[in-house]
């Protein structure tokens, strides 16, 4: 099956549903996000169905939102990403693994250590999701009282990358000789120390490690911002980004891809792959009423907390039954999101009160439908470039996984569009990526 023609299929599993009443729709697991033995279950039936990856987001700061919102959410608790995908890649062998790692509150250092060591337990399956953080809240858990200005997060952003990328440069991918008899254990000769002196960074190397099996796990970048989109062309092998619909997905593949090919890069080694939530019923009736109930279980006061999130200010003194007030405070939040939220308010004429409640619940890109209807949205977005593929949330856990991995799966497979079998052993190989030159040792 030729990568150019099928989808590639990653899981977005934290929390392990992006909508907020998924914890509360009947018959699903309520501890499903802080439980190893229902994680360890869901990864083994993705890897049975030949997803791509297992994807973890990560948050460094619960949800800023009142406490009476903020008790309804089944986000306040999760697993740290490594030590989670660490544990599972010892039960599993083919399925990608990837984490997400802020370039805002961490070192270079420590991200490529992390992720060198998890590529290697796992025989060449990590991938990195870079991100900038886009909660400003966070900055209070690291000693700070503001959050850097979005446009100084991509710049420290672009130069963290060059610094990780380096570091798993580090040593020539021969460089352990282990010579006993000589009691020589690497040649020193293909060792490279960094010595990064930039505007940003300045980190001396070399990594402590041994080059990652893959080379450098898989880059993942899910900024959709002018900056970063930039950043995605430049370094990004898989992105992970929310157009809402096909159109939109049209241009943002359009617009990456070009920059890619602007930036020296060959574009098929980009995967853009929009989230998606899959709702799957016997007939479409079906499906749209699991959505239904899915979004009655959202509280109000989480929903006018999820819209202020999205906004960047306090939505709660909003009048409920009217629009958006035209005038809304400029804020550090992401742009992207608080455009998006714009946009779909004006587009469907809702008021505070029926945005508040689409936030509340899930916003995103959805396909709800039937396995025979839903392959054929995808089909249609693969077949335009709008999608080389789709990181899929479920709507609730586990019957929403096993909707998609009983029904859908196979109706693909059908198709001739996703695979019935692992290509290769690494995630770079599920991907149809190449494995990067070591920039210092040829």
């Amino acid at each position: 099956m030729s990568n150019s023609k099928s989808l590639h299929l990653t899981a977005f599993m934290r929390p392990v549903s992006l909508h907020t009443g998924a914890w509360r729709y009947p018959g699903a697991a309520a501890e499903a996000n802080f439980s190893l033995e229902y994680l360890k279950s869901f990864i083994k039936k993705l890897e049975a169905a030949k997803f791509d990856a297992f994807f973890l987001a990560d948050h460094l700061a619960v949800l800023n939102m009142p406490i009476d919102a903020l008790k309804r959410s089944h986000t306040v608790t999760s697993f740290e990403p490594f030590t989670l995908l660490s544990a599972l890649s010892v039960i599993t062998e083919k399925i990608g693994l990837a984490a997400t790692a802020t370039t805002t509150y961490d070192e270079p250092f420590h991200v490529a250590r992390r992720f060198a060591s998890l590529d290697h337990i796992s025989n060449g399956r990590a991938a990195w999701n870079i991100v900038t953080t886009g909660n400003p809240e966070s900055a209070k858990n690291f000693g700070l009282d503001e959050h850097l200005q979005h446009g100084e997060r991509y710049k420290r952003a672009r130069e963290f990358y060059d610094v990780v990328t380096g570091l798993w440069d580090s040593f020539a991918d021969d460089a352990f000789i282990r010579d006993q008899a000589s009691g020589v254990f690497f040649d020193p000769e293909k060792l490279h120390v960094l010595n990064h002196e930039g505007n940003e960074l300045k980190v001396k190397g070399p990594l402590n490690i041994a080059r990652p099996i893959q080379g450098w796990p898989v880059i993942v970048q899910a900024g959709q911002s002018e900056p970063g989109r930039q950043l995605a062309a430049e370094t990004a092998e898989v992105v992970f980004c929310s157009p809402r619909d096909l159109a939109a997905a049209q241009s943002l593949y359009a617009d990456i891809k070009s920059r890619a090919k602007a930036a020296g890069r060959n574009p098929d080694h980009i995967k853009i792959l929009p989230a998606a939530l899959i709702i799957l019923g016997d007939t479409i009736a079906d499906a749209r009423a699991k959505r239904f109930k899915l979004d009655s279980l959202v509280h109000y006061d989480s929903a006018i907390a999820s819209l202020s999130v999205a906004l960047g200010s306090d939505a709660s003194g909003f009048d409920p039954d009217a629009p958006l007030p035209s005038h809304l405070p400029e804020t550090n939040a992401s742009k992207t999101g608080r455009e998006g939220v714009l946009k779909l308010a004006e587009e469907e004429n809702l008021t505070v009160k029926q945005l508040a409640q689409r936030y509340g619940g899930y916003s995103g890109l959805a396909f709800v439908g039937t396995a025979a209807t839903i392959a054929d949205q995808m089909g249609v977005w693969l077949s335009n470039e709008g999608a080389d593929g789709f990181t899929i949330t479920f709507p609730f856990l586990p019957e929403g996984l096993d909707d998609v991995v009983q029904q859908l799966i196979p109706e693909l497979q059908r198709r001739g569009i996703f695979r019935t079998d692992y290509e290769g052993t690494t995630l770079r190989e599920h991907l149809g990526l190449p494995r990067p030159k070591n920039r210092f040792f040829t």
